[in-house]
């Protein structure tokens, strides 16, 4: 058997639109550059989520299944909805000024403010323009006590530009109500454009930098910071705060969220933030950014769970080990003996010495004895008794063979995968001593006699009858001397005829028989390999069929969820 390395066999976005220079974004930002992204391919990013979540299902991390499912499902419920209206909610703490700021842009008292807040929880809205937005704020779950339509005579026209906005009042996120914190957490789910509303004494706050900001790494083009009640600082008191304040955040990893000053009790800023709004209104993207990060972020958690790549299932490691228990525990060694001696008796019986070749007649065929051959038209057919049974120190080297490739694909997944690679693998049992069975079977023992061998017989013979004639000659001169005759005897250089007969013809064939002898173990050995391939690929399919393709189906699997979230990058 060969022991070479096996090889088992088996069976368009565009770019994004916008009213402002983006030197004024970036310088606003305090940063040097940030992304900008193009219109997202909804459609593409909800496939391949979908997709992957298809072909890898539980062995995907669960948490990031279910921030999947979560952002395919909040995808497909505001995409439903439409992008007519952009849903924008200002959170912050207690004392921010949130709802001050809310209703300075509302330019009326909607919310209320302080002490008088509504206790229910429930978020304050107001809708920009004349198209109703009701089915979206049933989704929003806003009572309809408060929601407000901002549509008057009076500002018609400084209004129009907020036109399709709904600005969301949300409950305080550091509420001692924990359904007012559950209520924020729900919204800010679910809004298009987060406004995280600080104030210069709780900026800082731990709460709102671990349990909210840092987890919308991701959606900064869909985020915005507002540095609120900057009348209580003078200007260089703000521009100290708003260094701090970017600072914070590019350590959070949202180095590109813009960040805008306001005092909504002085006015200072609201008009930049109506500005921006209005903006993110008249561009009508941010719902589609939304769903983007979103989706992205489930791509990014999804990809968290596979690996880069994944090995070729047809070469794991440890394979050729396997294919090699298989092949002694399928009996190739004695197949193979067989296989050899036979080439030898057959070629002794037809390129031998003829006197040889008697004695050779008389011994027994060793395929037939392994009964490999019942009848002459079934020739080195094999059956199972034919071979022997699978002993325990093969079955035990078997077992350790299967081990061995089933870690070699495990190990170079993630630890759900490895564990369905492991699942997948069964122990070997008598449907795989059966399929080998099977396997040897399959291969055909039958071969045509090399030509040679029809001219070596043929030389053979005519040196065995010039052999007889020569010893025949001989005789005939021995019997007539023995009577005192002696015939003239021709001659061919220094020696009688007789003498060329009887001694070519004996000293031929030796010579013709050594000959022969030394290229049947040649062919014999070549003939050992041929088979010996034959063999080692048949037990080589039923290595792959039995063991190593549930594993394939795995790291195809593998395979699939990872190129269709690559295709949504």
């Amino acid at each position: 058997m060969s022991s070479g390395p096996t090889t088992l066999p088996t069976s368009s976005p565009t770019d994004e639109p916008s009213g402002a220079d983006p030197a004024a974004e970036r310088a606003s930002s305090g940063r040097s550059g940030g992304r900008r992204r193009g219109a997202p391919d909804i459609a593409a990013r909800v496939e391949a989520v979908e997709q992957a979540l298809k072909v890898g299902g539980d062995r995907f991390e669960p948490a990031a299944v279910t921030q999947a499912r979560h952002a395919l499902e909040r995808t497909g419920e505001r995409m439903r909805l439409g992008s007519r209206h952009t849903v924008v909610a200002l959170a912050g703490a207690t004392g921010s000024g949130k709802s001050s700021l809310f209703n300075a842009l509302a330019g009326m008292d909607l919310s209320d403010v302080g002490a008088r807040r509504p206790t229910t929880g429930k978020p304050v809205a107001c809708v920009w323009g004349t198209d109703t937005a009701d089915p979206l704020l049933d989704w929003l779950d806003v009572p309809g006590r408060h929601r407000t339509a901002r549509e008057s005579v009076l500002d018609g026209q400084r209004e129009a530009a907020l036109n399709g906005l709904v600005l969301l009042d949300l409950p305080d996120h550091d509420s001692t109500n924990v359904t007012h914190r559950l209520e924020v957490d729900r919204l800010v789910d679910l809004c298009d454009l987060l406004v995280w509303v600080v104030d210069p004494q709780k900026y800082a706050d731990e709460v709102l930098h671990a349990n909210y900001l840092r987890k919308f790494v991701g959606h900064e083009s869909v985020m915005l910071i507002v540095l609120n009640q900057v009348d209580k600082l003078g200007p260089a008191g703000t521009e100290t705060c708003l260094t701090d304040l970017r600072r914070l955040l590019d350590a959070d990893g949202l180095g590109p969220v813009k960040l805008v000053a306001t005092s909504a009790t002085r006015g200072d800023g609201v008009e930049d933030l109506r500005s921006v709004l209005s903006d993110v209104v008249r561009r009508q993207a941010t719902t589609a950014q939304r769903a983007a990060a979103d989706l992205d972020g489930a791509r990014e958690a999804l990809e968290k769970s596979l690996s880069p790549t994944e090995p070729d299932a047809r070469a794991l490691n440890g394979a050729d080990e396997l294919v090699g228990a298989l092949a002694a525990a399928a009996g190739l060694p004695v197949v193979l003996n067989a296989v050899e001696t036979d080439y030898r008796r057959r070629a002794g019986a037809l390129v031998g010495w003829p006197l040889v070749r008697w004695w050779h007649a008389l011994r027994p065929d060793p395929l037939r004895k392994l009964r490999l051959g019942e009848a002459e038209s079934e020739l080195r057919r094999l059956t199972r008794r034919s071979l022997p049974a699978m002993s325990p120190s093969q079955q035990a080297r078997v077992e350790i063979a299967v081990r061995a490739v089933t870690s070699s694909a495990a190990n170079a997944l993630p630890a759900r995968w490895g564990d369905a690679v492991r699942k997948a693998s069964t122990a070997p049992g008598a449907d795989l001593a059966e399929a080998l069975d099977g396997a040897v079977m399959s291969v055909d023992l039958e071969y045509a006699p090399p030509p040679w061998w029809s001219v070596v017989r043929v030389v053979h013979y005519l040196l065995a009858a010039a052999l007889a004639v020569g010893t025949a000659w001989f005789l005939y001169l021995f019997v007539m001397a023995a009577v005192g005759t002696f015939p003239e005897t021709p001659t061919v250089g220094p020696f009688y005829v007789p003498s060329w007969l009887f001694y070519g013809g004996l000293l031929g064939g030796l010579a013709l028989a050594l000959g022969s002898r030394w290229a049947v173990r040649v062919g014999a050995r070549r003939r050992r390999a041929r088979v010996a391939a034959l063999l080692r690929q048949a037990v080589s399919a039923v290595a792959f069929e039995h063991v190593v393709s549930p594993v394939a189906e795995v790291l195809a699997d593998h395979r699939a969820a990872r190129q269709a979230l690559e295709s949504a990058r």
